[in-house]
């Protein structure tokens, strides 16, 4: 189906979801909102691939959040004494369910079960830094730069950088990002550990994560699954949290025939015949 700020494809058991607002700078619209968890609900619920790659498109990743396109209290036109305070009594509440909506749409790219890798050029601003700390992998250009932009407009982040970010990067990194507003480099975001890898241009950089994701792909997908879902929770958990739940996982879900088949494929060099990941029941 259409969208308004992305384009899905999908090529041997990849999903390649790119944003395509560029002379917007991708920045996020309401339409982006509804569209990304839709889009990654649909791909990892269906089971239609077993990686995701999310690009852009033009000279930035993302402008981050598209403030033009949120109206709030006292906006437009004049409004009567009784609505502006019924609009400041009720912002508190309203601006707090609109910052869980916003969480819950990047929160997909973390509790979707297949892998989701970030390919950046240009600035990852704002709440483009939000959407890549809850992918799995991030991988940028060389002119690529990362801000934490919401001090400059007087504000706090909200969808997801601190509890995420923080965990990525040594704190006192996020910490001076966050208080400053500076940019953070490509080669500086690889060299604390942001970015898995940085290449020359766009195109080495997209022609280097999908060789990633393929590698990926081809491997057991309820394995890659289970490695999500650990990392997730020991990052998260205890270490005596994470052993256990390790072993309660693979008492559960661990298969004999994928392991055989895997073993085999490695002996015999070829590629592995593994199954796919069940639809969700709560899948469209």
């Amino acid at each position: 189906m259409p969208y308004e700020c992305f384009d899905v494809a999908i090529a041997d058991r990849v999903a390649h979801v790119k944003m395509t607002r560029p002379d917007k700078r991708n920045s996020m619209n309401p339409a982006f909102w509804r569209e990304l968890p839709a889009i990654v609900q649909d791909i990892d619920g269906n089971a239609k691939a077993r990686v995701i790659v999310i690009s852009s498109t033009g000279p930035h990743f993302s402008a981050g959040m598209d403030l033009a396109s949120f109206g709030g209290p006292g906006d437009g036109a004049a409004q009567d004494e009784d609505a502006v305070k019924t609009a400041r009594i009720r912002h508190g509440a309203s601006f707090y369910d609109g910052a869980m909506h916003l969480q819950r749409s990047f929160n997909c790219l973390e509790e979707c079960r297949i892998p989701v890798l970030a390919a950046v050029q240009g600035g990852c601003i704002g709440g483009g830094v939000d959407m890549v700390c809850a992918c799995d992998m991030r991988y940028a250009t060389e002119d690529g730069y990362f801000t934490i932009f919401e001090i400059n407009i007087g504000m706090t982040a909200d969808v997801g950088t601190f509890p995420r970010l923080a965990k990525l990067v040594p704190e006192g990194v996020v910490r001076e990002l966050a208080y400053t507003g500076r940019r953070m480099s490509a080669a500086e975001a690889r060299q604390v550990g942001l970015v898995n890898r940085v290449f020359v241009d766009q195109r080495a950089l997209l022609e280097g994560v999908f060789d990633v994701a393929r590698e990926i792909a081809a491997k057991p997908p309820l394995a890659v699954y289970g490695c999500k879902r650990m990392i997730n929770y020991a990052r998260d958990h205890t270490t005596a949290d994470g052993l256990d739940y390790i072993a309660i996982w693979n008492a559960s879900f661990l298969q004999g025939a994928e392991m055989q088949e895997a073993m085999r494929a490695n002996r015999e060099r070829r590629p592995g015949a593994f199954v796919d990941l069940p639809k969700k029941r709560s899948a469209g």
